[in-house]
């Protein structure tokens, strides 16, 4: 396996980095706003358009005025992804012309001695691409004039890039990408889902701060332990409908609830000093209403003071989360610290679990004398003058290849909605007690006869 060369995207704010980002990679990964500075942390994915894949780095604004408290860290982002690249892409505006950022961010870059192609975007005419002449003066030799926005020199933009990739011998161009966990870190605003990242990678990654909302997009970051191959998606803070005051924010809490839905396992990130809020409870459904495996990660372990840090403390905690959580029952609760690092070893032992108990599977002779002797001992209510009857049962089989696909179990009945929610609770705990599935929702699919 050889690993894709890299290009990353730089520029100053609002000249179309995270519009050409999705394009290259044919996805709306990145949010995409006239605001400038909705990009703060790096974004990589994969670019596939041409006969040489490559992976693509977006970066934050350089030298932006806003936020003055993340410039500094969002031109650190910047320079690492430029540190790493095998190819640079400097975006400039058309309309705005060369401006003062863009000369010193050009001088920063010849120091690089990598290959730097200047991207002329918001060019949207061909009689707008003599706008593209000013930017000679930055003095790179390559300069393509693009639309981001509507795919326009994109091609052109490819041949040059592949012009400047690595070549590897005929034996190495096949790039197999091991299957990756995808983990996705979701939770309300400053509750530490990124310093729990960074504490994982051991690297401040991802951009932290005090300041609720620093994450506005769904951060993918590929990540190795022990061999195994993981996506850390660092997702932004989801508040209440009624507080999110801005169309980024809007945006950001959809790509963070799009991001539950493609994640292999959900860790909800709740804050040890507030305990489970009601905005907790409802991220909390999501998992549920997707039917995805969860940790709960209690965060802040750090903040108690120590005389509190005692048995009981852990007791009350863990009985308060699980009380409030009930729905998520199934769920284990990890009491962790990003900021000191303490238990995370802990997490990543769930993690394990979780795998270990998705492979397990119930043969269907055993399955159907469990469910029979259960609904035996405890028979369903009866509704009208009906009950719920269990015809055959019979697990269905698993297509995930990460082996963390819930169990799921197709049940004939007589009719399907006689079933209660608390009697598919008994079902469930029933099958529990056979197998535990730890970590994991049970799914029931009812199928009638009649």
């Amino acid at each position: 396996m050889r690993k894709l060369p890299t290009v990353a995207i730089v520029g100053r704010p609002n000249v179309g980095k995270s519009a050409l980002f999705n394009r290259l990679i044919q996805k709306r990964v990145a949010i995409v706003h006239d605001q400038p500075g909705v990009t703060r942390d790096r974004l990589v994915a994969d670019c596939r358009l041409g006969s040489h894949p490559f992976t693509v780095v977006d970066t934050g604004g350089i030298e932006s005025s806003i936020d003055d408290d993340f410039d500094e860290r969002v031109r650190l982002e910047a320079n690492l992804a430029m540190d790493m690249a095998d190819v640079i892409i400097l975006v400039g505006d058309s309309k705005d012309g060369v401006t003062p950022v863009d000369r010193s961010l050009a001088k920063q870059l010849r120091a690089t001695r990598k290959p730097v192609i200047v991207a002329v975007n918001k060019i949207d005419h061909p009689k707008q691409e003599l706008a593209e002449a000013e930017f000679a003066s930055l003095g790179f030799a390559e300069i393509a004039p693009i639309s981001a926005a509507h795919g326009r020199g994109i091609s052109e933009l490819l041949a040059q890039i592949e012009r400047h990739l690595p070549r590897f011998a005929p034996d190495e161009q096949q790039v197999v990408t091991p299957p990756s966990l995808k983990l996705a870190i979701v939770g309300r605003p400053n509750v530490g889902k990124s310093s729990l990242i960074n504490a994982i990678l051991q690297n401040r990654r991802i951009i932290v701060s005090d300041v609720a909302g620093t994450t506005r997009d769904a951060v993918d970051v590929p990540y190795e332990r022990a061999g195994k191959a993981y996506v850390l998606i660092d997702t932004a803070g989801i508040r209440p409908r009624g507080k999110q005051n801005t169309s980024v924010e809007i945006f950001s809490v959809m790509r963070s609830e799009k991001s539950i839905a493609r994640a292999d396992i959900c860790i909800l990130v709740v804050d040890a000093q507030d305990g489970v809020t009601s905005q907790d409870k409802k991220i909390a459904g999501l998992i549920q209403a997707n039917h995805k495996p969860c940790i709960v990660v209690v965060n802040k372990l750090d903040l108690v003071k120590p005389p509190a840090r005692v048995r009981d403390f852990f007791d009350t905690v863990l009985g308060q989360t699980r009380a409030n959580l009930f729905f998520l029952s199934y769920a284990p609760i990890d009491i962790v610290s990003a900021y000191t690092g303490e238990n995370l070893d802990r997490l990543f032992a769930s993690i394990e679990k979780i795998q270990k108990h998705a492979a397990r599977s119930i043969g269907t002779g055993p399955l159907n004398r469990l469910l029979q002797e259960a609904m035996a001992a405890n028979p369903p209510p009866v509704r009208g003058t009906k009950r719920f009857k269990l015809l055959y049962a019979t697990q269905i089989d698993k297509t995930s290849e990460q082996g963390v696909a819930p169990p799921a179990f197709m049940l004939f009945v007589n009719y399907p909605e006689l079933l209660t929610d608390v009697y598919r609770r008994y079902l469930e705990s029933r099958i529990r007690e056979q197998n535990a599935y730890y970590g994991l929702p049970i799914i029931f699919r009812l199928r009638s006869r009649h």
